[in-house]
């Protein structure tokens, strides 16, 4: 069992190492005019290539980071662009407990480039937990919450 995990760790590894080195290559051939339109000879650059950084909108992943942060985080990929967070339980509201999950669909700062799923469990009388539909108004709210920071941070690198 552990030899099954130890393999299947060194590959996503391997497979990992492997497509980051595609996505700091450059496409095409030497650039031979610059972004001024004066020439710069062949196989010189205007700028140096992109680095590889995060693979979402980096305002959209700061505001939902920034949003969420009354819940505890179970896992966040800045390359896929999901958030997933723990159950949170409000401690004025014992008996339910919410979980939310965001996906970041785009690298520009747009509205439908970000969808919030909300699920919600409710204490049963015999102790566990039940799960029960959540409001779509929580997820709107709290993705409304989310591009109002994002906005505000946008803004704020602006000036």
């Amino acid at each position: 069992m552990a030899l099954v995990r130890s393999a299947s760790v060194a590959l996503l590894a391997i497979g990992l190492v492997s497509v980051a080195a595609c996505a700091s290559r450059r496409a095409g051939g030497p650039e031979v005019y610059g972004s001024s339109g004066g020439f710069l000879g062949v196989g010189r650059k205007s700028a140096p290539a992109p680095v590889a950084g995060i693979g979402v909108n980096s305002f959209l992943w700061r505001a939902s980071l920034d949003t969420l942060a009354f819940m505890p985080l179970a896992s966040a990929d800045p390359y896929g662009g999901v958030i997933i967070t723990d159950w949170y339980t409000n401690p004025e509201k014992a008996d339910e407990r919410f979980k939310a999950t965001v996906y970041i669909l785009d690298t520009r700062l747009r509205a439908d480039g970000l969808t919030v799923t909300v699920f919600k469990q409710v204490k049963a009388a015999d102790g566990n937990w039940v799960d029960t539909s959540s409001s779509t108004q929580t997820q709107v709210d709290i993705e409304n919450s989310i591009l109002t920071r994002a906005r505000q941070l946008r803004l704020s690198n602006l000036r």
